[in-house]
């Protein structure tokens, strides 16, 4: 439940979805729609630092300016405000970009309206909302990252060795590198394998069968 009345936008291009959907929140205890807009565009003229909700509800196939452009300039200008995605769309590219961008959930229009609450009180939580679509495309993306990438010799010698207790430093006593160049090896890495700490490659190493537990 929540501890104060959770300030909620709509960005949608259909009225009448507008409507019900701002009858649906209103039934909900704690959730009050302080605007609507039909599209980015409009939303960006609304909002502002002092004018700002908690939530945004959003579409992506809108006109002017469409919901992933509208993610990215919230992305830049408020992001501290959480996104759910209500869309039509299961695609997987329009999914994946939206989550990358930050959404915070992301539902189908034709979910049930618990399902809906049930998003809301999540997000307001602090976690996220994906269902299972989402989950799967998320997934399949990283298998697929995973097959593309390709590692030369030193590169998977590097890894190897960070699957160990070894230090960064013993790590580059044994490859005979500067320590420099180890830290180079590891960010290439980071960048190809997208991610963002030693804990990651190990275990892609250990997915991979580069090393054995």
């Amino acid at each position: 439940m929540p501890t104060r009345i959770i300030q909620i936008a709509l960005v949608d291009d259909h009225r009448l979805f507008r409507s019900g959907l701002v009858s649906l929140i209103n039934s909900f205890i704690g959730y009050e729609v302080i605007f609507e807009a039909a599209n980015g565009d409009e939303l960006s003229r609304k909002i502002s630092p002092k004018f700002k909700p908690d939530i945004i509800l959003l579409d992506i196939n809108m006109p002017v300016m469409d919901g992933i452009e509208t993610a990215q300039w919230l992305h830049n200008n408020y992001p501290d405000i959480c996104i759910i995605v209500l869309s039509m769309f299961e695609d997987a590219d329009k999914v994946l970009t939206m989550v990358k961008l930050g959404v915070k959930g992301y539902l189908l229009k034709d979910a049930e309206p618990h399902e809906f609450e049930q998003a809301l009180k999540k997000v307001v939580q602090g976690e996220l909302y994906y269902p299972e679509f989402v989950t799967r495309h998320m997934i399949n993306s990283i298998n697929r990252n995973s097959e593309q990438v390709k590692l030369n010799n030193r590169e998977l010698e590097f890894l190897k060795l960070a699957g160990t207790e070894l230090t960064y430093k013993e790590i580059a006593d044994q490859m005979c590198i500067s320590a420099r160049t180890v830290d180079g090896y590891r960010d290439q890495l980071f960048e190809k394998l997208q991610i963002k700490s030693r804990v990651g490659l190990v275990l892609y190493a250990i997915k991979n069968n580069l090393v054995q537990l």
